[in-house]
């Protein structure tokens, strides 16, 4: 029998892909005290209301890895899912979409 060997890249895909959020950052760690490397991502959704039928915003926190700790408040970004970084960070921030003009 033939032993077959797996690469990287064959574990990857079997894992799935990845979760994808766009949302805007409403907390960034230029603060003192705050924790570092770390954004706050707000997600807006749109949810259809079962009796009503109405559209209703659904607003989600999250908590995601910033390396380079490059992105501020009103940025417009994507986060992607990652493996627990810490109790409540399980995502990374992938790219900007948008960044609101300076004032």
């Amino acid at each position: 029998m033939s032993e077959e060997t797996t690469t990287p890249q064959d574990t990857e895909k079997s894992r799935g892909r990845a979760r994808r959020l766009v949302g805007r950052v409403v907390n960034d760690t230029s603060a003192p005290g705050r924790a570092k490397k770390t954004v706050v991502v707000e997600v807006v959704r749109r949810m259809r209301d079962p009796f009503y039928g109405k559209y209703v915003k659904k607003k989600k926190k999250y908590h995601a890895h910033d390396e380079r700790e490059e992105y501020r408040t009103n940025d417009l970004v994507e986060i992607k899912s990652c493996r627990p970084m810490s109790r409540t960070k399980v995502w990374v921030v992938n790219r900007l979409i948008e960044r609101p003009p300076e004032v």
